[in-house]
């Protein structure tokens, strides 16, 4: 089964390239360019993965991430920060907030689906430990 990736990223120009990126790899991409679509599209599709942007325009991915991971029908759903501001002390926030992982902006393809394909293995290692309980 091919795995569903969420992006929500509010840059026109990253968002295509993220999709293109990842559509070229087999995935089935969701958009979404703020935090609140995004958040109605996880709660709706429950997708594997979400790369999340945090700069947003109408609430930052810190939050949308938090709120995820708080819900009991989102919070199994890894989210890796995209980020073009990871200074020191980022990386602790962000992981605090729920993020599994981030990839810094901008992107370089090959460590992007490096990534992407490192987290979503994490997902089936968990559910194959489930599975033979």
């Amino acid at each position: 089964m091919t795995a569903q990736i969420l992006v929500v990223e509010d840059t026109f120009i990253n968002m295509k390239l993220v999709c293109m990126l990842l559509e070229k790899a087999g995935y089935r991409v969701l958009r979404a360019d703020n935090a609140k679509d995004g958040i109605a599209l996880a709660q709706r599709h429950l997708p594997d993965l979400i790369l999340m942007d945090i700069q947003l325009p109408d609430m930052d991915g810190l939050e949308a991430t938090r709120l995820l991971k708080e819900a009991d029908a989102t919070r199994h759903i890894k989210v890796v920060a995209l980020t073009a501001f990871a200074m020191k002390g980022d990386e602790e926030k962000m992981i605090a907030a729920g993020c599994d992982g981030y990839i810094a902006k901008p992107i370089q393809y090959k460590n992007f689906l490096g990534e992407v394909e490192k987290t979503l293995s994490m997902n089936l290692q968990k559910e194959e430990r489930h599975d033979h309980t």
